[in-house]
């Protein structure tokens, strides 16, 4: 299963949402879900480094179509059953990995492809934050509790969405892909105003009366 295209050579980065919490964002159709490495010099791949007793390439999600599905490397274990083949992923079903890493698969948008894996059991990622999204076209920030971010105190939806490199779409025309955020009314990217839309960059911070976020390459 192919990865998506990496938004302007980046397949994750940090999402800080200020009072609300740390969030590791993954773009790419597939993650790998492992042990973090413990030096540079490590050439293995992983997208969510877990603090745990895990393999370094203990399972993989992919995003398949209009749903996700998990594939076990190691010891993976889903409804209460080791599974040994790639199986689907359900709103709602808690996953563990090896003998006590347990995470939460969320879908909590009916219209959206995005899923979020929270942490169950003490375990976090590295760094530290408050759940992994795994995003496909667009990111929910918002009060409601079907947005991917629940944000209490904002008084409106940001979406933060991919980006195809267009003359009209905001994006510098010398990056092939990119991120956006759209919400309704007047907002600052990096100290610029903006009105309903504009283009971010993986070290953006984003403000309002009512929010503020910062996005962190990794």
């Amino acid at each position: 299963m192919a990865s998506s295209t990496p938004i302007n050579g980046a397949n994750r980065f940090l999402l800080w949402v200020d009072s609300v919490g740390g969030y590791l964002v993954c773009l790419s159709d597939t993650v790998v879900l492992g042990q973090p490495a413990v030096n540079s010099s490590e050439t293995s791949h992983v997208d969510v480094p877990i603090l745990g007793d895990l393999s370094r390439r203990h399972a993989l999600i992919h995003r398949d179509g209009e749903g996700y599905l998990i594939e076990p490397v190691r010891a993976v274990y889903l409804r209460d059953q080791r599974i040994e083949h790639t199986t689907t992923l359900r709103d709602g079903d808690v996953v563990q990995l090896g003998d006590s890493v347990r995470l939460r698969f969320r879908r909590p948008h009916p219209l959206s492809q995005t899923a979020r894996l929270e942490p169950v059991s003490y375990h976090r990622t590295q760094p530290a934050t408050s759940a992994v999204l795994l995003m496909a076209d667009s990111c929910i920030l918002g009060p409601a509790s079907s947005s991917h971010v629940v944000c209490p105190r904002w008084t409106r939806d940001v979406v933060i969405h991919r980006q195809p490199n267009r003359q009209d779409s905001g994006v510098a025309q010398d990056q092939p892909n990119g991120l956006a955020c759209r919400t309704r009314g007047e907002f600052t990217i990096d100290g610029i105003d903006y009105k309903n839309r504009g283009a971010l960059s993986m070290q953006s911070r984003v403000a309002a009366a009512d929010f503020s976020f910062n996005l962190e390459a990794l």
